[in-house]
């Protein structure tokens, strides 16, 4: 049984028991489950399912917290299926739910980041132009993502610091 496996079947367990114990409407219930169900299927690969158990609970779910996760979890999909647009809108607003997601924010800095890659351009101006634009963008979010999660994302650290982006990010 490998670690993946493991950490399936704790969290399986672990979750049968919160759905059990914890004092929680039935609505509220459902929704965790539906929310359980989309991660399981995410996981598999199966994201059309996973889609459509995470719309689920978000229609159950009144939680702003735990709808944050599962508009989080529904960017990742997009973001995995390549669809960025899509991605940055369910990123957006896991973020506006809870500030407190620097993966959410750190996976908006990405897409901003590699976004102007994926964009035809005309011109060499515009596309400097545009490709500043996004790089600044990135630099925001990443800078956000920092100061939530100081010791996550060298990556973005290193980039901010190498760009000249890094504001002072030596402080937490």
């Amino acid at each position: 049984m490998g670690v993946k496996n493991f950490v399936d079947r704790v969290f399986t367990v672990i979750s049968d028991l919160i759905l059990k114990l914890l004092p929680a409407s039935k609505q509220e219930k459902q929704a965790f489950a539906y929310y359980k169900a989309g991660m399981t299927a995410q996981a598999e690969g199966d994201y059309a399912e996973a889609l459509e158990n995470y719309y689920e609970s978000l229609y159950l779910d009144e939680d702003q917290y735990d709808r944050s996760y599962t508009l989080y979890n529904i960017g990742l999909i997009y973001g995995k299926n390549e669809n960025y647009p899509r991605a940055l809108e369910y990123y957006h607003q896991a973020v506006s739910l809870n500030s407190n997601l620097p993966q959410a924010l750190n996976n908006i800095a990405a897409i901003y980041h590699d976004y102007d890659s994926t964009m035809e351009i005309s011109k060499e101006y515009e596309y400097i132009e545009l490709a500043k634009e996004l790089f600044d963008k990135a630099a925001e979010y990443w800078y956000q993502a920092l100061k939530l999660a100081p010791d996550n994302y060298p990556r973005a650290r290193n980039w901010l610091r190498i760009t000249g982006r890094a504001k002072s990010l030596d402080s937490f």
